[in-house]
């Protein structure tokens, strides 16, 4: 359950669980308040523990020109840095630390691995069961990793044929295509789902995670069919926030491994993950003539230059 947020104790006297309070105030999303806590820590590391009120504008200058010159990262990593850094002054600590003045990191292009339909298809050949069905909806539908462990019953849509993504990147809903390819065994997959359910039930648990403000609204919901993951765990677990026994999704780790082992016994040789299978969805739908904005709501981007890339992997312009 690493992906449900810790309990934190609003009044203690540390100082990053006085920030982890003031994110979830502001109300930012968990993996928001995980990155900036993170580029936080590296920089009170970087200038050997120093509280950050004694730290000022040279202080974060040096770190990011750092993150640039010595540390070589991209320039979207030290732009995340500068944006956890300017909420922890700006916001948190209530400083301006004015116009600031850095190395930038260099700028590359890289364009993203994908695999062609063949070569998708030749590594679900070597899936099997849930780890198989969940690699043909990140193809099929685009998703997220993330977002497909996400899924609750009630997302997949049968007769609609749409997959509804609850709270994805930036906090933000979207519908994308199901699959009929999918349907029947995503039908195998609810009613197991929705068994496995039953016998929680029986056994006094029946449990999953919901979002603090949706808990408090439908105290019941946790345990009504509808909200069950679609990809459920094997085994219950504590919620870290309450302690309650509960069912979570699979974890992330289990879907990375089976796709690892499965490209192993192929002869592809390029960097295959799960991601790689959202890239190939976009570049599917380009190559089958779907413009470029259908392509973005698809995958949920804000800014449409982002789905643009897709058309340079292909050598084609923007029109598709």
């Amino acid at each position: 359950m690493d992906d449900i947020p810790v309990p934190v104790d609003s009044r203690s006297g540390r100082f990053l669980d006085a920030l982890r309070a003031d994110l979830r105030a502001r109300g930012y999303a968990y993996a928001t308040e995980r990155t900036y806590l993170h580029w936080i820590k590296r920089y009170i590391l970087f200038h050997n523990k120093q509280h950050p009120e004694s730290l000022g504008k040279a202080d974060i200058e040096a770190f990011l020109s750092h993150l640039a010159v010595r540390a070589t990262v991209s320039p979207a990593t030290q732009r995340t840095a500068l944006n956890a850094l300017m909420y922890l002054y700006t916001k948190f600590l209530g400083r301006d630390p004015e116009t600031l003045s850095f190395h930038y990191a260099r700028p590359t292009r890289r364009l993203p691995t994908v695999l062609t339909h063949d070569e998708a298809m030749e590594v679900i050949s070597h899936l099997s069961g849930v780890p198989r069905l969940m690699t043909e909806l990140l193809y099929g539908s685009g998703l997220r990793l993330q977002e497909c462990l996400n899924l609750r019953v009630k997302d997949i849509d049968f007769k609609l044929n749409t997959v509804t993504v609850r709270q994805g990147k930036g906090d933000k809903d979207r519908t994308t295509l199901l699959p009929e390819s999918l349907k029947a065994r995503l039908t195998d997959q609810v009613a197991m789902t929705l068994a496995l359910h039953r016998q929680d039930l029986a056994d006094g648990f029946g449990e999953v995670y919901m979002p603090a403000a949706l808990e408090r609204k439908y105290p019941s919901a946790a345990r009504s069919p509808g909200w069950q993951y679609l990809f459920p765990s094997s085994r219950l677990s504590p919620d870290p926030r309450s302690g309650v026994i509960r069912r979570h999704h699979l974890h992330h780790s289990a879907l990375r491994k089976h796709i690892r082992a499965a490209v192993a016994r192929t002869a592809i040789h390029k960097p295959v993950k799960s991601h790689t299978f959202r890239h190939s969805f976009a570049t599917r739908l380009l190559q089958n003539g779907y413009d470029i904005r259908t392509i973005q709501k698809l995958l949920g981007h804000e800014d449409v230059t982002t789905t643009e890339i897709y058309t340079h992997v292909l050598n084609r312009g923007v029109m598709g």
